[in-house]
This record gives C-alpha cells, sequence and structure tokens, in this order.
C-alpha cells in the first residue's frame, strides 16, 4: 500500500490536485513542464522604457506616504507600567501606540496654548 498523507487519510498521488497529477508524471514529462519556468528574463515582455518613463520612475515616491510634513522617529524613554497601559489604550480605541502618543502630545500643546 501507497504511504498516506495523514491530513486527508488517502494514498498519496491519488487526489485531482495539481501536485499529485505532478507526481504521477515520468521524469521527462516533468522536466518539459518546469521548462516554461527555467526562462532568465524576469517580468513581462514589452518594450524599453523610455527616457519620460525613466525620469517618471526615479521621481517615484517610495515608502509610506507623508501625512503633515513627515514623520520623525525619536526615542523615548517610557516606565514599563506605563507603557503597558499606554498599549492597552491604544489597542482598545484601535489605533498604534505612536498615535497614541502623538494625540496625547498635541492634547498637551493645545492645552499650553
Amino acid at each position: 500500500m501507497k504511504p498516506t498523507n495523514n491530513d486527508k487519510k488517502r494514498p498519496v498521488g491519488t487526489g485531482h490536485s495539481y501536485y499529485a497529477r505532478f507526481m504521477r508524471m515520468t521524469d521527462a514529462q516533468r522536466d518539459a513542464e518546469v521548462a516554461r519556468f527555467d526562462n532568465e528574463e524576469l517580468g513581462t515582455p514589452g518594450r524599453p522604457l523610455t527616457a519620460s518613463d525613466k525620469a517618471r520612475h526615479r521621481r517615484a515616491k517610495r515608502g509610506r506616504p507623508k501625512v503633515g510634513k513627515g514623520a520623525k522617529r525619536v526615542l523615548v524613554t517610557i516606565e514599563r507600567d506605563l507603557l503597558t497601559r499606554v498599549d492597552s489604550l491604544a489597542k482598545q480605541q484601535g489605533i498604534s501606540r505612536a498615535q497614541l502618543v502623538a494625540r496625547g502630545l498635541q492634547h498637551e500643546l493645545a492645552v499650553a496654548g
């Protein structure tokens, strides 16, 4: 008897999946099947980029979109219990820790005038 798949409880190679069909193929058939993936040209074949296409590609913005004037990372030391409470509140509100801290800072700045 053939070995069985633990999760399907039927002999290996009897299914209708692509894997099962592939495993039933001869070595020559498998080689022919995978030969189409041996092409070294990646991507979609097409025309070369024009100068304007290249310029547009160089100007493309990558990364996160800017909010306001952009973001700056800062290293802040926060007492562990306070950080745990901050994370809990942020989770309750469905926002990130950074968003909660930013809201708190905006509130303090508004109060200060």
